[in-house]
């Protein structure tokens, strides 16, 4: 059973090739050009790829959607930072645009068949939902009336 949301050798493996830190240790790119457009793409591609599966969704493909969600909301007003060790080792482009994606990412895992929800539904799920909740809070864009200045 699946203890993280965030967790998956796919996702590793993939961010490793952007020059993403794996266990505190630094990687190098091998197979994927690097650069900003890069890892955008895969942020993008990740999403539509959930957003796309009309069958059963599984669990990895649903922790990259996540992982790929807290990485839009981190750029976001009120999105938590990146963590310093298994985040993005050089800084991301602005990926703010995805914030649809992402949200309708989200809806997708948290929509059956998704393995992912299944797995929380069988044990303590309540602070992953409340996780889930807090992304899709943060990637909400916010009412111009509504927004804060901090003029």
């Amino acid at each position: 059973m699946h203890t993280g949301w965030t967790s998956s050798h796919s996702t590793a493996v993939r961010l490793q090739r952007t020059g993403w830190r794996a266990h505190g240790r630094r990687t190098r790119p091998r197979t994927l050009p690097q650069g900003a457009d890069a890892r955008a793409g895969i942020i993008h591609d990740t999403l539509t790829r959930v957003i796309g599966t009309a069958g059963y969704l599984e669990a990895p493909e649903s922790e990259e959607a996540v992982a790929a969600a807290a990485l839009i909301a981190a750029q976001c007003p009120e999105g938590a930072p990146t963590d310093p060790v298994y985040g993005p080792e050089e800084p991301l482009p602005d990926l703010t645009s995805l914030r649809h994606l992402a949200l309708q990412a989200l809806d997708r895992v948290t929509t059956e068949p998704s393995e992912l929800m299944d797995l929380w539904d069988e044990s303590d799920g309540g602070p992953w939902r409340g996780h889930i909740r807090n992304l899709r809070n943060v990637l909400t864009p916010q009412p111009p009336g509504e927004q804060f200045s901090l003029i």
